[in-house]
């Protein structure tokens, strides 16, 4: 047991789009990770996929909705099965929850990061 702090954490990664695993939580990885730019759409068939915005702010698109703009402070969560594409116009700061070896890049052709521990 110990505290974690995350703004120490992100102040380690200077890429984007690679989430680091900052904490263990049942069987899921607690992660950090910074966002510039847009994520090909996905979708994950098994797992819903949690977002929470720390610093900045990001857009969801979500297949055949309009796009939702997520804030610091506010979380957003893309049910199972849902097609969507994360994206943010300035550098936002996200912590992401997901199962242990659930690729981040789900359905979609990119190579899936590789969530090293920090």
């Amino acid at each position: 047991m110990k505290t974690i702090n995350l703004n120490d954490k992100l102040a380690q990664i200077s890429t984007h789009w690679d989430p680091h695993v900052v904490a263990d939580y049942n069987d899921n990885d607690i992660m950090v990770v910074k966002f510039k730019g847009e994520f090909p759409f996905h979708k994950h068939d098994t797992t819903d996929d949690f977002f929470y915005v720390l610093e900045g702010e990001m857009i969801m698109d979500i297949d055949g909705q309009p796009s939702k703009t997520v804030k610091a402070g506010e979380m957003f969560i893309v049910p199972k099965g849902v097609v969507h594409r994360p994206r943010a116009e300035q550098e936002v700061k996200v912590l992401l929850i997901e199962p242990k070896g659930e690729p981040n890049s789900g359905d979609a052709d990119r190579e899936p990061a590789p969530k090293p521990r920090i």
